[in-house]
């Protein structure tokens, strides 16, 4: 399925940006970008709570947003959160508020997913090169490092810095002097040595930054000549030059300089400070500005899907080797899942195609615990599946996965509050069966299963001979149906008289 118009929505810790795109023969053209300062990293308070004043004005603003997206379908529509939303104690309460205002599903991404698609933006936006590239994102509550090639990121990290935390940390009065510009400078150091070995020790060729503060001093630079030999971007002498003006002019407020925004102003400082701190730490001369950064990448991530190269595909497949799942196990259970999930619903209908695609992800993962431990490996799996950097995948692809592959085996009461007529019961009973049904890992024919759904629960109709035949199985599926009757729903098994045997 394709679509002439996408969209992407960047919930950044300073500010919400849309970006809608028109698709062209596998290219995007920007159309229309809407951007407005919300800083809402500034409305977290010391408990990690986002307050109301802060959830207020996000919530105006995704109400616009939601005006300039109406008439497109969700499909064509991605939007990402990123630093404030991933630390913020309350976001599970505000996301839902902040859905019904966009009328759009919202996606909390992790910070190495957030450095991957800022880089799959900044690397359509660059010349194309054969060389490797290190790309930097300073965001208002993180900064990316990204080392790729061409469009391929190789390397991604996001540490926990941004320009809105920093300047609130820092400089909270707006006042800037040495010493509180020092300490700011040494706390980036401090974080960016976590990383430096590693990045050298690979290495790059040319560096690259992105979004709004990175831009704002490559302007102020080439608007006022500050750069050695009038060149564009930022150097290292320049930015210098710009942090001692700052600190003579002790705010930057104060800084009388061509060029610079007044909306920049409020976290100014705690950029310059990280800026400066990743110049000395990496040892980098001189950065390229890049145009394109996470909504471009979001973009181009979304219209990978359409052609079916989704990148949760590939990381699926990537964990499987990495932990060595059983492949021919896993194809299996895949099967015999998606047999029954058809009986349920119409799998080749486009509003079941998501319920598909995790089953399927879910089947090929729900053994990957195995790794580990054999006992308990399912609730291994979910701990991988929970916590792992997953490319490609939300914070909530990670948790309804992450359920599934807990929910294949033992008691249902240990999973996550869900209600009883949500559809992911309806995966975790094909995934429980289907699983239950191959524990021989073999290859010999399973009977016909006829499976239905009703308010009360499932009922599955299975050949008496073979359940006669094979006592282990019927007394498992015996107890499946005491473990959903204790969950207060209803597996009933019945026996059917004719055998009737899958080819």
């Amino acid at each position: 399925m394709g679509y002439e118009q996408i969209a992407a929505v960047d919930l950044g810790s300073n500010s919400f940006r849309l970006q809608v795109g028109r698709v062209v023969d596998d290219q995007i053209y920007p159309l229309d970008t809407l951007k407005e300062l919300v800083r809402l990293a500034s409305g977290l308070t010391r408990e990690k709570l986002l307050d109301e004043p802060a959830q207020q004005s996000a919530l105006e603003t995704l109400s616009r947003f939601g005006e300039r997206l109406r008439g497109f379908q969700p499909e064509a529509v991605r939007v990402v959160a990123t630093n404030t939303l991933r630390v913020a104690k309350n976001a599970r309460t505000f996301i839902p508020r902040a859905e019904s205002a966009l009328g759009f599903p919202i996606e909390v991404i992790g910070g190495r997913e957030e450095a991957r698609l800022i880089y799959i933006g900044a690397a359509h936006a660059l010349p194309s090169s054969r060389h490797k590239r290190l790309v930097i994102d300073i965001g208002g509550g993180s900064t990316e490092f990204i080392i790729g090639k061409q469009l391929d990121p190789l390397v991604m990290e996001s540490l926990f810095m941004g320009c809105v935390s920093y300047t609130l940390r820092f400089f909270p009065s707006g006042r800037v002097d040495k010493k509180c510009f020092y300490e700011a400078e040494v706390s980036a150091a401090r974080e960016i040595q976590t990383i430096a070995q590693d990045y050298r020790r690979v290495g790059w060729t040319e560096v690259a930054a992105s979004s709004g503060t990175a831009r704002a001093i490559a302007d102020l630079l080439e608007f006022n000549k500050l750069n050695p030999d009038g060149r564009s971007g930022i150097t290292r002498e320049g930015l210098s030059k710009l942090r001692a003006l700052l600190i003579r002019a002790g705010s930057a407020a104060e800084l009388k300089l061509a060029g610079l925004r007044t909306d920049r102003l409020p976290v100014f400082p705690g950029g310059i400070a990280i800026m400066s701190a990743i110049f000395s730490e990496l040892g980098i001369e001189h950065m390229t500005y890049s145009t394109g950064a996470l909504r471009l990448g979001v973009l181009y991530d979304l219209l990978g899907r359409f052609h079916h190269h989704d990148m949760r595909d590939a990381t699926v497949n990537q964990f499987m080797r990495r932990y060595q799942v059983d492949a021919r196990q896993a194809e299996r259970v895949e099967r015999t899942a998606l047999e029954l999930l058809g009986q349920l619903i119409g799998i080749d209908l486009p509003e079941h195609e998501s319920d598909v695609r995790f089953l399927r992800w879910a089947a090929a993962l729900h053994e990957i615990g195995i790794s580990i431990a054999h006992g308990g490996f399912h609730k291994h799996g979910a701990y991988i599946v929970s916590f792992a950097d997953m490319p490609g995948f939300s914070k909530k692809d990670q948790e309804l996965l992450a359920l599934l592959v807990l929910g294949q085996r033992g008691k249902l009461e240990k999973l996550p509050s869900t209600p009883d007529t949500a559809p992911v019961w309806r995966l975790v009973f094909c995934l429980r069966l289907a699983a239950l049904l191959h524990r021989s890992r073999d290859d010999q024919h399973l009977p016909v299963s006829i499976v239905r759904q009703s308010g009360a629960g499932f009922q599955l109709d299975l050949p008496a001979d073979w359940l006669l035949a094979n006592p282990l199985s019927a007394a498992a599926l015996a107890d499946e149906a005491l473990i959903w009757q204790r969950m207060g729903s209803d597996l009933r098994i019945r026996r059917r008289a004719a055998v009737n045997m899958l080819e």
